[in-house]
Protein backbone atom coordinates (compact mmCIF):
# COMPACT_ATOMS: atom_id res chain seq x y z
CA UNK A 1 0.00 0.00 0.00
CA UNK A 2 1.38 3.34 -0.52
CA UNK A 3 1.12 6.47 0.69
CA UNK A 4 1.50 8.71 -1.93
CA UNK A 5 -0.88 11.39 -2.53
CA UNK A 6 -3.07 10.65 -5.74
CA UNK A 7 -3.10 7.27 -5.04
CA UNK A 8 -5.77 5.79 -3.18
CA UNK A 9 -5.11 3.24 0.10
CA UNK A 10 -6.82 0.15 -2.01
CA UNK A 11 -4.49 0.56 -4.70
CA UNK A 12 -1.49 -2.12 -4.55
CA UNK A 13 1.71 -0.58 -6.05
CA UNK A 14 4.61 -3.01 -5.97
CA UNK A 15 8.08 -1.53 -5.12
CA UNK A 16 10.21 -0.61 -8.21
CA UNK A 17 7.32 0.88 -9.96
CA UNK A 18 7.77 4.88 -11.07
CA UNK A 19 4.71 6.96 -10.30
CA UNK A 20 5.14 10.63 -10.54
CA UNK A 21 3.46 12.98 -7.63
CA UNK A 22 0.97 14.11 -10.69
CA UNK A 23 -0.61 10.81 -11.72
CA UNK A 24 -3.78 9.76 -10.19
CA UNK A 25 -4.04 5.83 -8.86
CA UNK A 26 -7.76 5.00 -8.44
CA UNK A 27 -9.38 2.22 -6.19
CA UNK A 28 -8.32 -1.42 -6.37
CA UNK A 29 -5.72 -0.52 -9.44
CA UNK A 30 -2.69 -3.15 -9.28
CA UNK A 31 0.59 -2.06 -10.51
CA UNK A 32 3.79 -3.78 -11.13
CA UNK A 33 7.72 -3.74 -10.32
CA UNK A 34 8.39 -2.98 -13.70
CA UNK A 35 5.62 -0.51 -14.43
CA UNK A 36 7.10 3.56 -15.18
CA UNK A 37 4.04 5.97 -15.75
CA UNK A 38 4.27 9.25 -17.20
CA UNK A 39 3.51 12.67 -15.47
CA UNK A 40 -0.29 13.40 -15.22
CA UNK A 41 -1.45 9.12 -16.00
CA UNK A 42 -5.05 8.86 -14.77
CA UNK A 43 -5.94 5.09 -13.54
CA UNK A 44 -10.03 5.22 -12.37
CA UNK A 45 -9.83 2.23 -10.71
CA UNK A 46 -9.21 -1.46 -11.02
CA UNK A 47 -6.43 -0.81 -13.45
CA UNK A 48 -3.97 -3.92 -13.70
CA UNK A 49 -0.49 -2.37 -14.79
CA UNK A 50 2.63 -5.33 -15.37
CA UNK A 51 4.93 -6.58 -16.73
CA UNK A 52 8.10 -4.31 -18.35
CA UNK A 53 5.72 -1.35 -19.25
CA UNK A 54 6.33 2.21 -19.93
CA UNK A 55 3.85 4.80 -20.76
CA UNK A 56 4.01 8.69 -21.52
CA UNK A 57 2.15 11.85 -19.98
CA UNK A 58 -1.52 12.42 -19.83
CA UNK A 59 -2.99 8.86 -20.46
CA UNK A 60 -6.79 8.01 -19.09
CA UNK A 61 -7.19 4.16 -18.11
CA UNK A 62 -10.21 3.13 -17.21
CA UNK A 63 -11.90 0.88 -15.31
CA UNK A 64 -10.71 -3.19 -15.72
CA UNK A 65 -8.11 -2.77 -18.26
CA UNK A 66 -4.83 -4.30 -18.46
CA UNK A 67 -2.05 -3.63 -20.05
CA UNK A 68 1.25 -5.42 -20.02
CA UNK A 69 0.06 -8.74 -19.20
CA UNK A 70 1.81 -12.11 -20.58
CA UNK A 71 1.09 -12.71 -24.22
CA UNK A 72 -1.24 -15.15 -25.47
CA UNK A 73 1.05 -17.49 -26.82
CA UNK A 74 2.02 -21.07 -26.13
CA UNK A 75 6.01 -20.21 -26.64
CA UNK A 76 6.11 -17.11 -24.11
CA UNK A 77 8.19 -18.58 -21.38
CA UNK A 78 8.32 -15.61 -18.93
CA UNK A 79 10.81 -13.58 -21.06
CA UNK A 80 11.15 -9.54 -19.97
CA UNK A 81 9.42 -8.30 -23.10
CA UNK A 82 7.59 -5.06 -22.85
CA UNK A 83 4.68 -2.69 -23.89
CA UNK A 84 5.70 1.02 -25.11
CA UNK A 85 2.79 3.72 -24.78
CA UNK A 86 3.03 6.90 -25.76
CA UNK A 87 0.96 9.88 -24.59
CA UNK A 88 -2.35 11.71 -24.25
CA UNK A 89 -4.09 7.89 -25.10
CA UNK A 90 -7.53 7.22 -23.81
CA UNK A 91 -7.96 3.76 -22.94
CA UNK A 92 -11.36 2.38 -22.24
CA UNK A 93 -12.75 -0.22 -19.89
CA UNK A 94 -11.70 -4.07 -19.97
CA UNK A 95 -8.99 -3.18 -22.50
CA UNK A 96 -6.37 -5.91 -22.82
CA UNK A 97 -2.80 -5.20 -24.23
CA UNK A 98 -0.17 -7.61 -24.39
CA UNK A 99 3.73 -7.49 -24.11
CA UNK A 100 5.52 -9.01 -27.25
CA UNK A 101 7.44 -12.34 -27.23
CA UNK A 102 11.43 -12.75 -28.40
CA UNK A 103 9.95 -13.72 -32.06
CA UNK A 104 8.18 -11.06 -32.56
CA UNK A 105 10.60 -8.28 -31.68
CA UNK A 106 10.07 -8.33 -27.65
CA UNK A 107 7.89 -4.88 -27.94
CA UNK A 108 3.86 -4.28 -28.39
CA UNK A 109 3.56 -0.41 -29.10
CA UNK A 110 0.87 1.76 -28.87
CA UNK A 111 1.48 5.54 -30.30
CA UNK A 112 0.16 8.86 -28.89
CA UNK A 113 -3.14 10.36 -29.25
CA UNK A 114 -5.39 6.81 -29.95
CA UNK A 115 -8.76 6.01 -28.69
CA UNK A 116 -8.79 2.59 -27.64
CA UNK A 117 -12.13 1.81 -26.78
CA UNK A 118 -13.81 -0.98 -24.59
CA UNK A 119 -13.32 -4.71 -24.70
CA UNK A 120 -10.45 -4.07 -27.53
CA UNK A 121 -7.42 -6.46 -27.31
CA UNK A 122 -3.98 -5.56 -28.94
CA UNK A 123 -2.34 -8.96 -29.59
CA UNK A 124 1.42 -9.23 -28.96
CA UNK A 125 4.10 -7.21 -30.81
CA UNK A 126 1.62 -5.63 -32.44
CA UNK A 127 2.55 -1.92 -33.42
CA UNK A 128 -0.99 0.73 -33.28
CA UNK A 129 0.58 4.52 -33.84
CA UNK A 130 -0.69 7.89 -34.00
CA UNK A 131 -4.09 8.89 -33.50
CA UNK A 132 -5.64 5.68 -34.49
CA UNK A 133 -9.13 4.95 -32.98
CA UNK A 134 -9.63 1.16 -32.40
CA UNK A 135 -13.62 1.16 -31.68
CA UNK A 136 -15.44 -1.66 -29.26
CA UNK A 137 -14.17 -5.01 -29.44
CA UNK A 138 -11.53 -4.41 -32.20
CA UNK A 139 -10.14 -7.75 -31.57
CA UNK A 140 -5.93 -7.55 -32.99
CA UNK A 141 -4.15 -10.92 -32.85
CA UNK A 142 -0.33 -10.55 -32.49
CA UNK A 143 2.04 -8.75 -35.08
CA UNK A 144 -0.59 -6.44 -36.35
CA UNK A 145 0.61 -3.00 -37.46
CA UNK A 146 -2.33 -0.31 -37.40
CA UNK A 147 -0.83 3.12 -39.12
CA UNK A 148 -1.36 6.37 -38.09
CA UNK A 149 -5.06 7.69 -37.68
CA UNK A 150 -6.41 5.13 -39.27
CA UNK A 151 -10.04 3.83 -37.92
CA UNK A 152 -10.90 -0.30 -36.53
CA UNK A 153 -14.39 -0.36 -36.73
CA UNK A 154 -16.38 -2.26 -33.44
CA UNK A 155 -16.47 -5.89 -33.29
CA UNK A 156 -13.51 -6.26 -35.99
CA UNK A 157 -11.00 -9.23 -35.69
CA UNK A 158 -8.11 -8.70 -37.54
CA UNK A 159 -5.58 -11.79 -38.16
CA UNK A 160 -1.89 -12.24 -37.11
CA UNK A 161 0.30 -10.27 -39.78
CA UNK A 162 -2.05 -8.00 -41.14
CA UNK A 163 -0.84 -4.38 -41.71
CA UNK A 164 -3.78 -1.07 -41.85
CA UNK A 165 -2.37 1.32 -43.80
CA UNK A 166 -2.83 5.11 -42.36
CA UNK A 167 -5.95 7.10 -42.48
CA UNK A 168 -7.84 3.91 -43.32
CA UNK A 169 -11.95 3.10 -42.20
CA UNK A 170 -12.45 -0.27 -41.42
CA UNK A 171 -16.24 -0.61 -41.24
CA UNK A 172 -17.85 -2.51 -38.19
CA UNK A 173 -18.29 -6.22 -38.10
CA UNK A 174 -15.53 -6.80 -41.00
CA UNK A 175 -13.29 -9.64 -40.63
CA UNK A 176 -9.29 -8.74 -42.27
CA UNK A 177 -8.01 -11.41 -43.11
CA UNK A 178 -5.30 -9.06 -45.82
CA UNK A 179 -3.83 -5.88 -45.33
CA UNK A 180 -6.07 -2.77 -45.40
CA UNK A 181 -5.13 -0.31 -48.20
CA UNK A 182 -4.08 3.36 -47.17
CA UNK A 183 -6.80 6.02 -47.31
CA UNK A 184 -9.18 3.19 -47.89
CA UNK A 185 -12.82 2.66 -46.86
CA UNK A 186 -13.21 -1.09 -46.38
CA UNK A 187 -16.16 -2.98 -45.25
CA UNK A 188 -18.12 -5.98 -44.67
CA UNK A 189 -21.00 -4.58 -46.70
CA UNK A 190 -19.23 -4.08 -49.30
CA UNK A 191 -17.89 -7.96 -49.34
CA UNK A 192 -15.16 -7.07 -47.61
CA UNK A 193 -13.63 -4.97 -50.25
CA UNK A 194 -12.12 -1.58 -50.46
CA UNK A 195 -14.87 0.31 -51.68
CA UNK A 196 -12.69 4.06 -52.69
CA UNK A 197 -11.03 6.61 -50.11
CA UNK A 198 -11.93 7.63 -47.11
CA UNK A 199 -13.10 11.08 -48.38
CA UNK A 200 -14.35 12.80 -45.17
CA UNK A 201 -11.27 11.57 -42.55
CA UNK A 202 -9.43 12.73 -45.22
CA UNK A 203 -10.84 15.97 -45.47
CA UNK A 204 -10.57 16.68 -41.71
CA UNK A 205 -7.24 15.76 -41.29
CA UNK A 206 -6.39 18.47 -44.09
CA UNK A 207 -5.90 16.79 -47.23
CA UNK A 208 -6.58 19.22 -50.01
CA UNK A 209 -9.08 18.88 -53.20
CA UNK A 210 -6.42 17.86 -55.40
CA UNK A 211 -4.57 15.70 -53.20
CA UNK A 212 -7.90 13.79 -52.90
CA UNK A 213 -8.34 14.06 -56.55
CA UNK A 214 -4.94 11.52 -56.99
CA UNK A 215 -5.65 9.06 -54.36
CA UNK A 216 -9.73 8.74 -56.39
CA UNK A 217 -7.80 8.40 -59.63
CA UNK A 218 -5.58 5.76 -58.17
CA UNK A 219 -7.72 3.98 -55.92
CA UNK A 220 -10.09 4.03 -59.60
CA UNK A 221 -7.22 2.27 -61.63
CA UNK A 222 -6.15 -0.03 -58.83
CA UNK A 223 -10.36 -1.06 -57.90
CA UNK A 224 -12.20 -0.70 -60.94
CA UNK A 225 -10.19 -0.73 -63.72
CA UNK A 226 -10.10 -4.59 -65.33
CA UNK A 227 -5.71 -4.20 -64.78
CA UNK A 228 -4.49 -6.95 -62.71
CA UNK A 229 -2.80 -5.76 -59.33
CA UNK A 230 1.01 -5.36 -60.79
CA UNK A 231 -0.23 -3.68 -63.90
CA UNK A 232 -2.26 -1.43 -61.97
CA UNK A 233 0.82 -0.72 -59.89
CA UNK A 234 2.63 0.17 -62.40
CA UNK A 235 0.53 2.62 -63.83
CA UNK A 236 -0.13 3.93 -60.68
CA UNK A 237 3.72 4.22 -60.58
CA UNK A 238 3.70 6.02 -64.04
CA UNK A 239 1.60 8.79 -62.76
CA UNK A 240 3.86 9.84 -59.62
CA UNK A 241 6.88 9.43 -62.25
CA UNK A 242 4.83 11.78 -64.80
CA UNK A 243 4.48 14.13 -61.33
CA UNK A 244 0.79 14.00 -61.57
CA UNK A 245 0.59 12.32 -58.53
CA UNK A 246 2.33 13.04 -55.44
CA UNK A 247 4.04 11.90 -51.92
CA UNK A 248 0.45 9.85 -50.73
CA UNK A 249 0.13 8.36 -54.02
CA UNK A 250 3.44 7.47 -53.95
CA UNK A 251 3.35 5.76 -50.51
CA UNK A 252 -0.03 3.91 -51.36
CA UNK A 253 1.81 2.24 -54.72
CA UNK A 254 4.69 1.44 -51.68
CA UNK A 255 1.90 0.04 -49.62
CA UNK A 256 0.98 -2.34 -52.59
CA UNK A 257 4.22 -3.13 -53.34
CA UNK A 258 5.50 -4.22 -50.13
CA UNK A 259 2.23 -6.14 -48.69
CA UNK A 260 3.65 -9.70 -47.70
CA UNK A 261 -0.16 -11.07 -46.80
CA UNK A 262 -1.61 -9.37 -50.47
CA UNK A 263 -4.14 -6.19 -50.12
CA UNK A 264 -7.97 -5.98 -49.60
CA UNK A 265 -8.81 -4.92 -52.90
Amino acid sequence: MSTQPGIHPTAIVADGAHIPASCTVGPYCTIGPNVVLGEACDLVSHVVLDGHLTLGANNRIFSFACIGIAPQDLKYAGEPTRVEIGDNNSIREYVTISRGTTGGGGVTRVGSDCLIMAYTHIGHDSQIGTGCILANSATLAGHVIVEDYATVGALCPVHQFCRIGKYSYIGGGTTITQDVLPYSLTSIERNNHAYGINKVGLERKGFTPEQLKELRAAYRTLTASRLNISDALAAIRETVTAGTAGEHVAYLADFIANSARGIIK
